[in-house]
């Protein structure tokens, strides 16, 4: 690789060794799937007499608990020095690994930004019913170094989650029906993630053309997504029969050339500033001109010529009067509607996005509703 990265490849072999020749800090985001080291002793069988396909793999398999541990702390520090120090890890596991797995993380002196649960709607039971139902992973979230800048795409998460703030409990349906690979009519991995499990770890935590690396490649979920996110990836994958599934299932996807603009959710605070003040100076509103809260006719407040609002004999900005009338904090860019021309009640933060686009012809304002004084 003479030290250059293999972007958007898939390497077979030892994810330890291949990730010895990476470049130090290169890589953006990394998610981890690793063995789980299950420890089944014994065939599982429905009441239906039915065996059950479960994770008997050989790659799941390690002597002992300590022999486990040598290896999570060896992958473990091979991801921390590629890792960027902006960059973050996600690893997911089952109870049967992932205490070990956390404290390790935090012996690397990895620092725990989240712990993520993934809620699975469709598990598989307990068979056996002599336990309860293993009806979740989790997924530990860390950073390289404490107190480092790093990504978290919070209005993203918050848009796919109907505006509300995302939970760190993630209610999705286990892989299955047609997103699961078969060959032959048996599951091609054993542990096949589902896609929109990836899509928010991929969402939440890079940019478009940041580097996505995933050092358990398997069936090639990660590559999949991070590809129709426009994303680089790179997947370590030491069995064969993987390479190929995963080759296969990411090259039938058809990546087109989009806007980079759609991988991207806007963020207001880092939007040019502009005082309401401006939308006067700019005509796009008239000094006595009315605005409404919340498109309420009985909260017309009047527009002043130094940018503020006039309500009930009470002056300040479309905050503060926003703040009188909605009794408590409020940004008056979400609040305040004004009539255009066909008397329809429009945002005045549109006309705030009229001066950012710099438009050379503005959205008149309404001049029916200009109050004039004498």
């Amino acid at each position: 690789m003479n030290n250059r990265l293999p972007l958007d490849r898939i390497v077979q072999g030892d994810c330890v060794e291949t990730l010895e020749q990476f470049p130090q800090e290169s890589i953006d985001l990394i998610f981890a799937d690793p063995p789980y080291n299950l420890q089944l002793n014994q065939e599982l069988w429905r009441p239906n007499n039915t065996q059950v396909d479960a994770v008997d793999d050989d790659w799941d398999q390690f002597a002992s608990s300590e022999a486990y541990d040598r290896f999570t702390e060896s992958w473990l520090l091979a991801c921390r020095r590629v890792l960027k120090r902006t960059g973050t890890l996600w690893v997911i596991g089952s109870y049967h690994n992932i205490y070990r797995v956390g404290k390790i993380l935090q012996d690397l002196n990895f620092w725990v930004l989240n712990d993520v649960v993934w809620i699975k709607t469709n598990p598989m039971p307990n068979f056996r019913g002599v336990r309860f139902t293993n009806a979740h992973e989790t997924l530990l979230w860390v950073q390289k170094e404490k107190g480092a800048k790093y990504t978290f795409n919070h209005r993203t998460m918050k848009s796919l989650n109907e505006d509300k703030q995302m939970r760190s409990d993630w209610v999705l349906p286990i892989c299955s029906g047609k997103e699961r690979i078969q060959i032959n009519g048996k599951k091609a991995h054993s542990t096949q993630k589902p896609e929109a499990l990836l899509y928010r770890v991929i969402q939440s935590s890079s940019n478009s053309g940041d580097v996505v690396l995933d050092p358990f490649f398997g069936s090639g979920t990660t590559g999949a997504v991070a590809k129709k996110l426009h994303r680089h990836w790179i997947g370590i994958e030491r069995e064969e029969k993987y390479v190929r599934v995963a080759q296969e299932r990411i090259d039938s996807i058809k990546q087109v050339e989009l806007d980079p603009g759609i991988f991207t959710t806007a963020n207001p605070k880092k939007e040019p500033r502009i005082p309401f003040g401006n939308l006067l100076e700019a005509g796009l509103l008239q000094p006595g001109q009315q605005v409404y809260f919340d498109k309420d006719p009985k909260l017309a407040a009047r527009v002043m010529a130094d940018g503020s609002l006039e309500f009930n004999s009470e002056q300040g900005s479309i905050h503060q009067i926003g703040g009188l009338i909605h009794k408590g904090p409020c940004n008056g860019w979400d609040h305040w509607y004004y009539l255009d021309s066909t008397q329809e009640y429009r945002s005045i933060d549109e006309l705030r996005s009229v001066i950012r686009n710099g438009l050379e012809e503005p959205l008149p304002a309404q001049q029916s509703e200009t109050i004039q004084h004498s």
